[in-house]
């Protein structure tokens, strides 16, 4: 009987020693499922499924849209970029599109080209770039040359024969720009095909002339100096050739009047006469109102 009984207490004893063993690997298995659905995510290779379970998580690898346009830099409206800014904005235009090497444009302005040239070339337009991007400089350059007669004006007269500064001055920008003031300054404004207005009058020019005023919009440009019976009261003489990238040049303009006074331009003969003159409202501004909004 006592035998009976010992042989019992070993059996309970091995059930219940089964019993705890089978518990403790149950819990075992719970707590290495809960591990691994607690476990940090790895973004490299976390499938879409998992993202749906965290929302938050998507703001981390969403990119965000950049702005259109930034406000450039007051030196860069000037005309006067770091070299790592000129490298940031401006793109060298390749030589089959220009009449010499070594032209910069915009790189908005460029690709809009681009597209403007295959339209054109499809109807038989040829636009080839004659000035682009142009630093302070190489403005002053022109500038200068010829406010000391080395370089004729318009009616093949010199400025050196006009002694009054400001008459002087007011000569030279009916068709040139002072430094600081210039469009080209940012790249986004470029000179087609001829610099003499009568080139687009007749014949060829005035082919390409027109097919530009039909649809040169269609990519983006605008012709900043028409008539001035258009529209415009002041500022510089009409220019067919000159052709701008509104979507860029138009808010950059803006930036010029908030950002650049008198103060700025300096630096080339006669710069005292701006002031003067009210080159910033009269020259700057006065543009073709195609050409004040993008």
């Amino acid at each position: 009987m006592g035998k009976k009984k010992s042989v019992n207490r070993k059996s309970n004893t091995f059930i219940v020693l089964v019993v705890i063993l089978a518990i403790l690997l149950l819990s075992s298995r719970t707590c290495r499922l809960s591990r691994r659905n607690l476990s940090p995510v790895n973004p490299e290779t976390t499938s879409e499924t998992v993202y749906s379970q965290n929302p938050d998580s998507l703001k981390i690898h969403k990119k965000e849209p950049m702005p259109e346009i930034s406000q450039p830099d007051k030196n860069i409206l000037l005309g006067k970029p770091s070299r790592s800014q000129r490298d940031s904005l401006l793109t060298l235009v390749e030589r089959k599109y220009a009449n010499r090497d070594g032209m910069f444009m915009h790189r908005k302005a460029y690709d809009a080209f681009l597209k403007m040239h295959e339209a054109a070339k499809t109807d038989g337009i040829e636009l080839i770039i004659v000035s682009a991007f142009r630093d302070f400089n190489h403005q002053a350059r022109i500038w200068n040359n010829k406010w000391n007669g080395q370089q004729v004006l318009s009616g093949n007269i010199k400025a050196t024969e006009i002694s009054n500064p400001i008459e002087r001055a007011r000569e030279i920008l009916r068709f040139s720009a002072m430094p600081g003031t210039s469009r080209h300054h940012w790249g986004t404004d470029i000179d087609l095909n001829s610099l003499n207005n009568r080139y687009f009058e007749s014949g060829r020019g005035k082919r390409e002339y027109e097919w530009l005023v039909e649809n040169a919009s269609k990519f983006g440009f605008c012709q900043p100096y028409t008539p001035k019976d258009s529209g415009r009261e002041s500022g510089y003489e009409e220019e067919k050739w000159h052709w701008s990238y509104t979507p860029v040049s138009a808010q950059w303009l803006s930036f010029y009047q908030k950002q650049i006074t008198y103060d700025d331009i300096k630096g080339f003969d006669g710069w005292e006469t701006a002031r003067l003159l009210s080159v910033i409202e009269r020259y700057v501004l006065s543009v073709n109102d195609d050409c004040m909004n993008p």
